[in-house]
């Protein structure tokens, strides 16, 4: 015999897992566009004080005190490696997500570390990396 229960009565079925994931994957493209920006921003960064040692505030006494230029390379090759490993991320492979974590981190402890000398886009790429290591995080890939 079949079971007549009408549609009302049936059990409301859980989100499906893939449902899930499918919301955290797209965070995760997400992601890989904000490491692409803040690759593409350090780079940016790095290149303006390699260029320009004024554009820096310079004049500060402050524990990790470097010159411009170790700060301009330190964040020029972050930068580059950022957009690497936000390539690697965009098509979901695992040496992707590791390395995307990692820079991320790296990324993060450079501008907190840097965040007198330019410390309002220090926050904001601060915030923009731990969006990044939350996104990847979060996402679970499929076997």
């Amino acid at each position: 015999m079949t079971d007549r229960r009408s549609a009302a009565n049936r059990p409301i079925p859980e989100a499906e897992p893939f449902q899930k994931q499918s919301f955290v994957a797209g965070i995760s493209i997400i992601a890989a566009i904000m490491l692409l920006i803040v690759g593409a921003v350090s780079v940016l960064q790095g290149v303006a004080a390699l260029v320009s040692d004024d554009f820096y505030v310079t004049d500060i006494d402050y524990m990790y005190k470097f010159d411009t230029t170790i700060w301009g390379w330190i964040h020029l090759v972050l930068g580059v490696v950022a957009l690497i490993c936000a390539i690697g991320l965009m098509f979901g492979t695992v040496w992707g997500r590791y390395s995307a974590l990692g820079i991320a981190a790296l990324v993060t402890l450079a501008n907190f570390l840097s965040l007198p000398y330019y410390p309002i886009w220090s926050v904001v790429i601060i915030a923009l990396s731990v969006v990044v290591i939350w996104a990847v995080t979060t996402w679970e890939p499929e076997p």
